[in-house]
């Protein structure tokens, strides 16, 4: 019997306006847009998206975006926004032929650890109602529902993770 290896998950940090960056972003920003009206996105609504919510600020000083593989396949991203003891999570995204594999699991630790390393205690998002897998699993990620700290035009659910540091306690 010949056992398989099942392919890995490895993340690294990268400019939003570097090729691999901008085609996972636009794929995110398109899945978006598709599911808020949904229906298939019209010409130029994505390209509008993206402009309304530019990545731009994912790199240092005001954030990170990470990359996600899957074995060799580039398969997900992540990114964070710095604020003064806190980060704000977004763009949260797994290419449907990698969902079920684990990828938002990596994707979350792999920012949860670069939040410690940046010296947060905490990791703050919002999204939409209708982003129900989203919402699961940052539950079962031990992010917990609290009061709008956001007043954006498609905020419709705020989380929170209090981080631990390496001992397991608060930090």
């Amino acid at each position: 019997m010949t056992v398989t290896a099942r392919p890995t998950w490895s993340t690294s940090a990268t400019r939003p306006d570097q090729p691999d960056a901008v085609q996972l972003l636009r794929e995110y920003m398109t899945e978006m847009v598709v599911r808020y009206h949904r229906r298939p996105a019209l010409p130029g609504e994505v390209d509008a998206a993206l402009a309304e919510m530019p990545s731009d600020d994912l790199t240092h000083p005001g954030g990170v975006l990470l990359l996600a593989h899957h074995g060799p396949d580039l398969a997900g991203c992540a990114g964070l926004r710095w604020h003064p003891g806190w980060a704000e999570l977004t763009r949260v995204f797994v290419r449907t032929a990698h969902r079920g594999a684990g990828g938002g699991a990596a994707l979350l630790a792999a920012v949860e650890r670069a939040a410690r390393t940046a010296g947060v205690d905490r990791i703050r998002l919002d999204t939409r109602h209708d982003l129900v897998e989203a919402r699961a699993l940052y539950a079962r990620h031990g992010y917990v529902e609290i009061p709008a700290y956001s007043q954006g035009p498609y905020a419709e659910h705020w989380f929170e993770k209090q981080l631990t540091n390496a001992a397991g306690g608060a930090k």
